[in-house]
């Protein structure tokens, strides 16, 4: 062989060589540059930069670190110091029935029945031409001496339309005269079923709030929104998520209908989260529909659009003592709240869904109702043997000592919400339970301490806010925040600032098994990264609510920007 071509034989094969042992760097699309990036991956905490390619996260390191990932092509950010962190998972929400309420009547932060009254009667000569009005956002403790309000109430600013609002936390309604007229409801309405059609004490008539599942003797009157109407709302709805830094939420409700929706939306490629869905259930659940739900398991496993999960609505709320509790109502001796099933077809309900590997999400607010569903997922593992489950029970108020161990021992996830906690909104709840029992109101530490991993959410819209950002300031100050009532309150449940963020991110991630994909910034994962205006770690805790979101980022597309 002649010496040239020799020699060009060799350079090749160590070309060769090399290349294989050490390819070229893949050039990123996007550089997150100068930022001071909490990663959530505990062997590597903090980062300067970010490198993405496409939609996954390609390098995480220093600027110099990155500085190689950069082609022709690509965007550059420079944060100029500002705090990142990863996406916020919103791991339980109502998400198109917010979406829907963001055209309605905003009650949120009314501290009295005069500001409620001023804000219907203002959406009412705004709107009309509207056949109802509607709206959410109201607080039990707005109103007088901690009263129900009354159909009377509403009567005096708006009498000629029928009016129908629900309660912040989602579990009351509050109606004029017209609405219980146009519904049929009078002094001979009977109600049977969990909740109550709560009535006039001297005259027997209603009284113009209904709870729990009574409000659907006046809802199923209200004219329902097209399917255009609800696509149009869950867009709204998607841009206020993007603008508050959340990159996924889990969906605690709905059926086959309300799945379509982010069907098409995903079709259309214009859902801009990341949606687990968990499909609602009850007592007349049969084997059937537990069957049908699962075949869409199979079909809708995707990074984007998912299902695979139920929802159990075991008991009601701690404000108006529907929530199911081990011993009565501090303020209502004579009242403790009963259960929407009783153990046995729980334990049945909860053991079929597993059975055919579905997720349960069991909604138990009052500590008997979260040892009823400890017990039901304790039996499911015995009749149908250990695997990963990751049972979840949402909200969890209330708990009884002795439960507390149960969660980590059963590897039962606690879906919680640091925005419910607000001392704002304690003037009801507190009385009620009682001194003795508010020490363990929404234990994020005992439980934290006992070995449980704590997953957070909104709840959205059974929320005073659905921002993130204000659920991880209660979760670490534990207190009221500047411009609303004192409160300041259970200061031992208080948690720290990186078991919060991981709350919202890891834990929501765990909580839908796609912990390998999303929830910390490590290569190979989705690139789904927030900025906000402050760096969460450098300010004062009882500053944080101050912070906001300046960039959102999801797979690798900005969706939210105000970063200049």
């Amino acid at each position: 062989m002649p010496f040239t071509a020799g020699l060009l034989c060799l350079l090749t094969l160590l070309a060769a060589f090399i290349f294989s042992v050490s390819p070229p760097a893949q050039p990123a699309d996007l550089l997150l540059v100068h930022g001071h990036i909490w990663t959530g991956n505990t062997a590597r905490p903090w980062a300067e930069a970010i490198a993405v390619g496409k939609n996954r996260i390609i390098r995480v390191g220093t600027d110099a670190e990155i500085a190689g990932r950069a082609g022709l092509g690509t965007e550059r950010i420079d944060l100029g110091g500002r705090f990142a962190m990863p996406g916020i998972n919103d791991a339980h929400t109502h998400f198109l029935s917010g979406s829907l309420l963001l055209s309605q009547v905003d009650l949120t932060g009314a501290r009295s029945l005069e500001e409620i009254q001023r804000r219907v009667k203002d959406f009412a000569a705004a709107h009309p031409n509207a056949p109802w009005i509607t709206g959410s956002g109201w607080e039990y403790a707005a109103l007088p001496n901690n009263r129900l309000p009354n159909r009377r109430d509403l009567d005096a600013v708006v009498a000629d339309r029928p009016v129908y609002l629900r309660a912040y936390d989602g579990h009351t309604a509050w109606v004029n005269s017209k609405a219980l007229a146009v519904a049929g409801v009078g002094k001979d309405t009977k109600f049977q079923g969990f909740g109550e059609l709560v009535r006039d004490g001297a005259t027997g008539e209603p009284a113009g709030v209904l709870k729990e599942g009574a409000m659907g003797l006046v809802s199923k009157s209200i004219p329902q929104p097209s399917r255009q109407e609800k696509l149009e709302a869950l867009r709204q709805g998607l841009r206020l998520a993007a603008s508050l830094g959340i990159t996924s939420f889990q969906n605690a409700s709905g059926d086959r209908t309300e799945f379509g929706l982010y069907e098409e939306l995903q079709k259309r490629n214009e859902l801009t989260a990341r949606v687990m869905m968990a499909l609602s259930v009850g007592g007349n659940t049969s084997r059937d529909d537990i069957d049908r739900i699962a075949g869409l398991k199979k079909a809708f496993q995707g990074s984007f659009l998912r299902t695979g999960a139920v929802k159990i609505m075991l008991d009601g709320v701690i404000e108006t003592h529907t929530a199911a509790m081990l011993a009565p109502y501090s303020d209502k001796p004579g009242e403790s709240g009963s259960p929407s099933l009783s153990q046995e077809k729980l334990n049945e309900l909860v053991s079929m869904a597993d059975r055919a590997g579905l997720q349960v999400y069991t909604h138990a607010i009052g500590d008997r109702a979260v040892r009823m569903a400890l017990d039901a997922y304790e039996t499911a593992v015995a009749t149908n043997g250990k695997r990963d489950s990751r049972f979840r029970i949402e909200h969890i108020e209330t708990v009884a000592p002795s439960d507390i161990p149960r969660f980590a021992r059963l590897g039962v996830l606690t879906s919680m919400e640091p925005i419910h906690a607000d001392p704002g909104t304690n003037g009801v709840w507190g009385p009620a339970v009682g001194q003795e029992r508010s020490r363990l109101g929404f234990a994020w530490r005992s439980l934290e301490k006992a070995g449980a991993r704590l997953v957070f959410s909104s709840d959205w819209p059974a929320a005073i806010s659905v921002d993130p950002i204000r659920g991880i300031h209660n979760a670490v100050n534990r207190q009221t925040i500047e411009g609303q009532p004192p409160g300041g309150w259970i200061p031992e449940q208080r948690i720290s600032l990186d078991s919060a963020l991981r709350a919202y991110t890891s834990g929501g991630a765990y909580a839908s098994f796609e912990e390998n994909e999303k929830g910390t910034l490590e290569e190979g994962k989705f690139a789904d990264v927030v900025v906000l205006s402050r760096d969460l770690f450098k300010i004062p805790p009882a500053q944080l609510h101050t912070a906001h979101v300046v960039l959102t980022i999801l797979d690798g597309r900005v969706i939210f920007r105000k970063l200049q």
